[in-house]
C-alpha cells in the first residue's frame, strides 16, 4: 500500500526517521510539484471512472482542445 502524507515542513524529519526505523516500511520524500501531479493524475483517472459509468457526460475533443 502506497500513501501520500501532506506533513508540515518543521515536523517531517522526526517522522521520516520514526517510519525508517520500521523495518517493513519504506519512506521516500518527493517534491511537491511531484506530489501535485501525482494528485492531479489520481484526479483523472476518478473522473474517466465516472465518465465510464455513466455518472458523468465527457467532453468532445474540440472543446478539450479549446481549454489547452
Amino acid at each position: 500500500m502506497k500513501i501520500l502524507l501532506d506533513i508540515p515542513d518543521n515536523k517531517a524529519d522526526s517522522l521520516m526517521e520514526v517510519l525508517k526505523s520500521i523495518s517493513y516500511v519504506k519512506a521516500k520524500q518527493i517534491t511537491d510539484s511531484k506530489a501535485q501531479l501525482i494528485q492531479e493524475v489520481r484526479e483523472a483517472v476518478e473522473e474517466m471512472k465516472l465518465i465510464r459509468a455513466g455518472k458523468k457526460k465527457a467532453r468532445n475533443a474540440e472543446e478539450f482542445l479549446n481549454e489547452l
